[in-house]
């Protein structure tokens, strides 16, 4: 099985690539994104692959990154969701904006991508939400994730942060202070986060 390939670009079109390794030339299918971040043809690239074997074709895909891949192996878990709609999710949305849109319960960010309706997009942050492993896959708080109000960003980040001790996965206590936030008035506590937080946790 192909794992990595690093080579030259050969020639390039809407979902695909070829890299010359050594004279050989391996055509892979690449995301919108990850072929926007490869060089021009002639240029040095290095793309982590997942080989799809099938009856009839072994079929190489191709990712910028290994996070990249792994959101890809992630994605294909969930029901209804196939390569060209994973690949169609991962070039709409970076690996660490994936990782906040499930953490977020983010559904509309999801559907962004073509392909993805409602029912698809709920099921993708549902059902990943307790796969994202820990590490690069995992994301932070921004800003922009918090209810505006001023000291809502620091209750949160502490309330995350207590979860965290407590042994949850950061995605997954990300999302459920997420909600916690949206149920409690704007100015809560971070002790009242926590206490919520829990219970969304327990559902």
């Amino acid at each position: 099985m192909i794992g990595r390939l690093k080579g030259i670009v050969d020639e390039a079109g809407a979902d695909w690539v070829i890299i010359d390794v050594n004279g050989v030339g391996y055509h892979v299918t690449c995301s919108r994104r990850t072929l926007d971040a490869l060089p021009s043809r002639g240029g040095a690239a290095t793309l982590s692959i997942e080989t799809k074997v099938s009856d009839d074709a072994i079929r190489l895909i191709g990712f910028a990154s290994d996070v990249e891949r792994d959101w890809f192996r992630l994605l294909l878990s969930v029901q209804g969701v196939g390569t060209r709609v994973a690949l169609g999710v991962l070039g709409t949305l970076a690996p660490a904006d994936l990782a906040r849109a499930v953490a977020l319960d983010d559904k509309k960010a999801v559907s962004a991508a073509p392909g993805v309706g409602p029912k698809v997009a709920a099921r993708i942050v549902t059902e990943l939400k307790d796969k994202v492993p820990q590490g690069g896959l995992a994301t932070v708080l921004e800003p922009s994730d918090v209810p505006q109000a001023p000291d809502a960003s620091a209750a949160m980040r502490d309330a995350v942060s207590a979860l965290a001790n407590l042994g949850y996965p950061q995605v997954q206590a990300m999302g459920a202070i997420s909600a916690a936030a949206k149920k409690l008035e704007a100015e809560a506590s971070a002790e009242q986060l926590i206490r919520q937080g829990l219970k969304e946790l327990a559902r």
